[in-house]
């Protein structure tokens, strides 16, 4: 089993920044995993965000986020960063990572999750 504890959510002003944080634990939690971040607003689908392989040579972003967020992870820690730029109102959602055996953009192949933490931008 893995788990995974998101934190760094909260209230900000459109424009300013967050960075969130994943911390991961557990026996099978290895050179083999890699990590997703994904977004669920009210009433909508959860939605790829970014996404990291263990090695950190493939990244993947959604098209909406190109530019402005970025994922990374340390994995002497265990534990990886979606830091959030130039944020706006449509970026309110429940931000959730994920582990898995590939960077994946879609949430299934990703069995381990984490409890989510509230990001929400005022306008």
């Amino acid at each position: 089993q893995v788990q995974l504890v998101e934190s760094g959510g909260g209230l900000v002003q459109a424009g300013g920044s967050l960075r969130l944080s994943c911390a991961a634990s557990g026996r099978t939690f290895s050179s083999n995993t890699a990590m997703g971040w994904f977004r669920q607003a009210p009433g909508k689908e959860r939605e790829f965000v970014a996404s990291i392989s263990w090695s950190t040579a493939i990244i993947y972003y959604a098209d909406s986020v190109k530019g402005l967020f970025t994922i990374s992870r340390d994995n002497a820690k265990n534990t990886v960063y979606l830091q959030m730029n130039s944020l706006k109102p449509e970026d309110t959602a429940v931000y959730y990572c994920a582990a898995g055996p590939v960077p994946a953009q879609s949430p299934r192949p990703y069995p381990y999750w984490g409890q989510g933490t509230q990001v929400t931008v005022s306008s």
